[in-house]
């Protein structure tokens, strides 16, 4: 659900190195552990940015499929964001945010911008191209968190949720393969 930048940024603040960014934009090189702050925080902000750059996508000019992808993407989003806050109401650790906040963080936010200046087939290249990109972060962050992470409330959804964002990553690869 979002940018490295995003997650570099939100692991700085946390004092994480291992989810820092390299200076050429890959993978962070060791992803072995993700703190529970830093992922409910990259998690609501992207599931945000999903949510918002998909309705976005259902109101531009763009191919049928491309828009009921957006439509799942908004439904489906929709779903992990109440997923997310019942696994909080089970967590043992207090949440810093919350699954309803409208807060993106400054690198979604850039990127809902890039897209809402969009129309026609540069809105719908944008989108697919920051839709790929965000889906496989999600699926690294959140395999990872559902490996390693501390809370098993928090642990169980990111592995009940993984196999969602699989999905969509592979949907993403089969749009973009039309367009």
């Amino acid at each position: 659900m979002r940018s490295y930048l995003a997650i570099a940024t939100l692991a700085l603040l946390a004092g994480s190195p291992s989810m820092a960014q390299s200076a050429s934009g890959a993978p962070p090189v060791s992803e072995n552990k993700v703190d529970t702050d830093t992922f409910n925080r990259a998690l609501v902000s992207a599931n945000r940015f999903e949510i918002d750059s998909s309705k976005l996508a259902q109101d531009k000019g763009v191919a049928a499929d491309v828009k009921d992808f957006a439509s799942l993407m908004v439904k489906d989003h929709t779903r992990i964001a109440a997923d997310f806050k019942m696994a909080l109401e089970k967590s043992q650790t207090t949440a810093s945010t919350t699954p309803d906040g409208p807060t993106l963080l400054p690198n979604d936010q850039a990127m809902l911008d890039q897209l809402k200046a969009l129309d026609g087939e540069a809105f719908q290249a944008k989108y697919i191209t920051l839709q790929t990109q965000a889906h496989k972060q999600a699926v690294a962050m959140f395999s990872t968190y559902a490996q390693s992470g501390d809370d098993p409330a928090l642990k169980e959804f990111a592995k009940k949720t993984l196999d969602t964002l699989k999905m969509h990553e592979m949907h993403l690869k089969d749009v973009a393969a039309v367009h």
